[in-house]
């Protein structure tokens, strides 16, 4: 069995391979303002665990994902609070007291901090994120400010819980049973499970979840590192540390455009973008006689399964509108896994999915619908774009204030002003301690001692003269300083001067500029009604050139219709002519046989009336006449000719078969397999026919005829045979046509049920018994051949032997 995908990674791939491949475009899209999903999908114990979180030195997707956000936006990260959430999925933006007094209280809180990044990293992960690589995105918005914002929820038992939530204590409690004792198989209350909310842009999100602000990878691989500890994991025969719940680790981003100067955040929050990327680690598919699961995990256990059966039905129905144009619903809120990313399989970002495949024999059955499955999904294809608000400033705001400021800074410095003051005053006040001498030891334990008193004196005063040294040298300093401050401020005051004369030449001349701009502005005003006047002209113009070219069309348009009808009418008039032409020829021709046949069986009724009239008067009156051809014909099976011979004089014809009216032509002779055979003396027979069970159009192509033997029970349960006959002639479009001609009726009955009118036994003849004799025999030849209608589908001829 064979599946097709987009890529396909071996046993020995490394991690970087996969987060090259698969993650690393979605981290793109989530810088540049949109959402993405990846989740890992396969059977329990197939490693999506591993390719989502990695192993100690060889982190998996989500360190690597959060190594790349913050290589990127590192330079660009706002403070803390900058960026405020609501309850209602949305992002507020804060002016510097704001943020500033939040970080305040939230120093003073006597809650654990968020982890920082100087902390020292907990070494149970720290090889997961010493990803060595350095992967940035290269085209990041310089302009804007960024903060990373993440929250870990787990979907168990087709609940929501928060995994970052600061629960109370004994937040689990055992259930009890009616004796008012704890339950013994150590079944406990689950804590509340949190509601699914749709936003004012159609987004589902979790209600009342806990949201981190973090600002390194460290930081943020610890909140989720966590989280995982309070994640639902069970051992099963399958897998030692089988999940027993979808975890889902949310990443947004919240990024704003600094304002006009480049130094503070917009305060407009139609301006914000808040993009997300949801990494999703899937519970494996599970079958129970397998896992011998029982209680608790066999409850998890179908669980687990009908939320994966959920997500395969949503993503069939997805296929089926998109392949067929259907519009049917999809089932989102048939499970919590699809409800909660019901956007982005409407489109509302970009999804991936990985596919963990386990090698082992034993489950080789479900990696076969893994992979059906995972091959059917990248049928799908639903995107919307994406518009991204624009601000209207000039890009470059953030370097150009850097520049400035640097810029400040060195000219300060060469006018000898402080460049960094806080330096300064810390490295002087480290000098001034310094110049003191030490002061020595000041622990008195003896009540002689007379030595440490008068050292401890002598220090302090020589500390007192360096003090007062000191203070006379900052004072002509002070002195100093002001003088230049003088100095400086008269220098400046001249500066000012000379700067106003330039300033009122400058407001001269751009007066004399804005007198020359109204002047433009006029003229721009007056070619602009000009142009659009001849804007207008032209668009009338061009109505009047589309009408009259839709006018065209529709004339000619009406012609080729016109023009097409004549042709089809035409056409169809030919065709009814040719086929009524044919019609009345075939009629002409049937009644000029059936007036032939009618006048050959009255002639030879004729001559049968003569030869017994001449018998008659040949023979003696006192002997009875005798009819040898009759008791000839007694002696061997009668047998009835459809048509007898309408040669007059003629000996009697064999009573065997009627000649076909088209003996030179070729017949299809169709016999269906299920007629019965009738051991009848009168058999049918078609000479140069092609005998057939069905009907085909290759036969018809090679003859002129067509007969159909069809087979029926009689009202007295004999098997009577119909001979249906036809003319096969082409048709217009390239087949074969048959049209039926006539019907010949072949039955066959007892003879004990016929009454003759006349019989050589009977004792006592009537007077008339000559005349009964050759009346006899007109009556029975008229009622051998007789004539009659034939049905609906043309005449024909019905042969019977039964009397009037």
């Amino acid at each position: 069995t064979q599946y097709s995908f987009k890529e396909v990674f071996g046993t020995l791939v490394v991690q970087k391979d996969v987060f090259d491949v698969v993650a690393k475009p979605l981290v793109e899209d989530l810088i540049h303002g949109k959402n993405g999903l990846l989740f890992t999908y396969g059977v329990t114990g197939s490693g999506k665990t591993h390719t989502m979180t990695g192993s100690p030195g060889d982190g998996g997707l989500l360190p690597r994902c959060l190594d790349m956000i913050f290589n990127s936006i590192g330079p660009f990260q706002a403070k803390r609070f900058v960026f405020k959430l609501d309850d209602k999925n949305g992002v507020d933006v804060q002016c510097e007291v704001d943020a500033l007094l939040e970080r305040q209280k939230r120093d003073a809180m006597p809650v654990p901090k968020t982890p920082s990044g100087k902390r020292q990293i907990d070494p149970e992960f720290a090889d997961m994120i010493n990803v060595q690589d350095h992967c940035k995105v290269d085209e990041v918005d310089e302009d804007n400010v960024y903060s990373v914002f993440v929250s870990y929820i787990e979907i168990y038992n087709n609940y929501i819980y928060d995994l970052l939530e600061e629960a109370p204590f004994e937040q689990i409690k055992p259930k009890w049973n009616s004796c008012n004792t704890p339950v013994r198989n150590g079944d406990f209350i689950p804590p509340q499970s949190k509601i699914l909310r749709e936003d004012q842009n159609h987004n589902m999100y979790v209600t009342g979840c806990t949201e981190v602000e973090v600002k390194s990878t460290e930081e943020a691989f610890e909140v989720f590192w966590r989280g995982q500890k309070k994640r639902r994991i069970a051992n099963t025969q399958l897998n030692r540390e089988s999940s027993r719940s979808h975890s889902v680790f949310i990443i947004k981003l919240a990024q704003a455009p600094l304002d006009a100067d480049g130094d503070n955040v917009l305060q407009e929050k139609e301006q914000i973008t808040l993009s997300q990327l949801s990494l999703v680690d899937l519970a494996g598919s599970e079958r129970t006689n397998r896992t011998k699961a029982e209680g608790n995990r066999l409850r998890e256990a179908g669980n687990i399964n009908q939320s994966l059966m959920t997500l395969r039905t949503c993503i069939e129905v997805l296929r089926e509108n998109q392949m067929y144009g259907t519009n049917k619903m999809v089932p989102y809120r048939d499970s919590k896994l699809t409800h909660l990313f019901k956007n982005y399989f409407d489109g509302e970002g970009k999804v991936r999915m990985i596919v963990c495949v386990n090698p082992k024999a034993e489950d080789y059955e479900e990696s076969l619908q893994v992979m059906r499955f995972a091959e059917m999904t990248q049928e799908v294809e639903v995107a919307r774009p994406v518009d991204r608000p624009l601000c209207g400033l000039t890009p470059g705001r953030r370097f150009r204030n850097q520049a400035f400021k640097e810029e400040l800074a060195r000219k300060l410095e060469m006018r000898g002003g402080p460049i960094n003051g806080e330096t300064e005053e810390q490295s002087a006040s480290e000098i001034f301690l310094q110049s003191f001498p030490p002061l020595p030891s000041c622990e008195l334990l003896d009540p002689n001692d007379d030595q440490t008193l008068p050292k401890l004196i002598e220090v302090l005063e020589k500390r007192h003269k360096l003090r007062q040294m000191l203070s006379d040298e900052f004072a002509k300093n002070v002195l100093a300083f002001k003088t230049t401050l003088q100095e400086f401020d008269s220098s400046v005051i001249s500066k000012e001067n000379y700067i106003q004369g330039k300033l009122s030449e400058k407001e001269k001349t751009i007066a004399g500029q804005k007198m020359e701009l109204e002047r433009l502005e006029k003229k721009i005003k007056t070619l602009e009604y000009k142009i659009e006047i001849l804007e207008k002209t032209a668009t009338i113009y061009e109505e009047d050139k589309r009408n009259l070219q839709q006018e065209l069309e529709s004339k000619s348009q009406k012609l080729q219709r016109q023009a097409s009808d004549k042709r089809r009418l035409e056409a169809r008039l030919q065709g009814m002519v040719a086929e009524t032409t044919m019609k009345w020829e075939k009629e002409c021709e049937r009644r000029v046989a059936a007036k032939q046949l009618e006048m050959q069986n009255k002639l030879w009724v004729k001559d049968e009336k003569l030869k017994q009239l001449k018998a008659i008067v040949t023979e003696p009156k006192n002997e009875k006449p005798e009819r040898p051809s009759r008791e000839r014909d007694r002696e061997k099976p009668i047998q009835r000719s459809v048509s007898p011979s309408p040669v007059p004089n003629a000996p009697p014809v064999r009573l065997r078969h009627r000649r076909s009216r088209s003996a030179g032509e070729r017949w299809v002779d169709h016999k269906p397999p299920s007629n019965l055979p009738t051991d009848t003396v009168m058999q049918p027979h078609v000479p140069h026919a092609i005998t057939v069970a069905a009907a085909s159009e290759k036969a018809l192509a090679k003859c002129d005829k067509y007969m159909l033997t069809h087979q029926e029970l009689a009202s007295d349960g004999e098997i009577e045979t119909k001979l249906i006959k036809g003319d096969v002639f082409k048709t217009r479009g390239g087949g074969q046509a048959v049209q039926f001609t006539e019907i010949e009726t072949l039955k066959q009955e007892s003879p004990t049920g016929r009454k003759r009118r006349s019989s050589p036994s009977n004792p006592d003849p009537p007077e008339d018994a000559a005349d009964s004799e050759w009346t006899d025999v007109e009556t029975r030849c008229s009622v051998a051949v007789e004539m009659r209608a034939g049905s609906a589908l043309g005449p024909g001829y019905q042969h019977h032997a039964q009397p009037k």
